[in-house]
């Protein structure tokens, strides 16, 4: 691909919502949401427990039905892609994961390969090289052998995060990615996808941490429960006025040289 025919793909939309609804029972949890995410950049997503963050991306993800409003992934209305082929091109991670049946690591990672695999085909040496290529990505290379019942939370979170890797879709949705991560293992999370998007994909997560979220992200979505939200670039969005509105606390931003981050007070 040249650089010209990059560039147009990253000005288009990988993901766009139009007057976007989000409802759960009669609440309504966000109200004509419009934003768009494209390639290269990494967009997270804020808001309090209960503000409907997990709704919002099962959403994006289609795992259920808008109460109003589009969704489209590349330029394709969500309900037109058959399920094989979205999730080629979109991959969620869920903030929970479990475990019903016995498996290793590598075989667990494996299952990313699924939706690129034909049917009644096996995975075959390169799927494996894949999946081994995203234990490294997350300092897990070591573990391919472990059942994953015998991992700590943090070591499963990562295994999660590396069966993404191992899907490889265009768009990556990831609810609290970080949950479970040492600090250590946050930034080295945080930094995989930065590079991720940097390789012409798009990230789209939920944290809890504003100040990660003003170091590692271009843009933000805050959600305050109430179906209000705000989207617009780190530097814009993300301010000692809207973090304090935005969780219910009074905060202070502490900036340096390399970045910022907001403190309760």
């Amino acid at each position: 691909m040249n650089v010209v025919a990059a560039q147009e793909m990253s000005d288009v939309g990988l993901l766009q919502c139009v007057e976007l609804d989000v409802k759960v029972a009669a609440r309504s949890l966000v109200r004509k949401l419009s934003f768009t995410v494209r390639r290269g950049s990494v967009t997270c997503l804020l808001g309090r427990n209960g503000a409907g963050k997990t709704l919002t991306m099962h959403t994006l993800a289609g795992l259920r039905a808008p109460a109003h409003g589009v969704i489209t992934i590349d330029q394709r209305v969500l309900g037109q892609w058959s399920r094989r082929a979205l999730a080629r091109r979109v991959g969620l991670l869920t903030q929970m994961t479990e475990d019903p049946f016995p498996s290793t690591v590598l075989e667990t990672v494996l299952v990313g390969r699924h939706p690129h695999i034909d049917f009644w085909r096996w995975e075959d040496e390169g799927d494996r090289a894949i999946a081994r290529a995203a234990l490294l990505a997350v300092g897990l290379d070591e573990f391919e052998s472990r059942d994953v019942a015998t991992l700590s939370g943090g070591e499963r979170r990562r295994v999660a995060i590396a069966t993404m890797l191992t899907q490889n879709p265009d768009l990556l949705l990831l609810d609290e990615p970080i949950n479970h991560l040492d600090p250590h293992h946050q930034i080295g999370v945080l930094r995989l996808l930065r590079e991720k998007a940097a390789a012409n994909h798009a990230v789209f997560m939920s944290l809890h941490d504003a100040g990660l979220a003003a170091r590692f992200c271009d843009h933000a979505l805050l959600l305050f429960g109430d179906g209000e939200w705000l989207f617009g670039s780190t530097a814009e969005v993300l301010t000692e006025a809207t973090i304090t509105r935005l969780y219910g606390v009074q905060v202070r931003e502490i900036s340096w040289n390399s970045g910022r981050t907001f403190v309760a007070v």
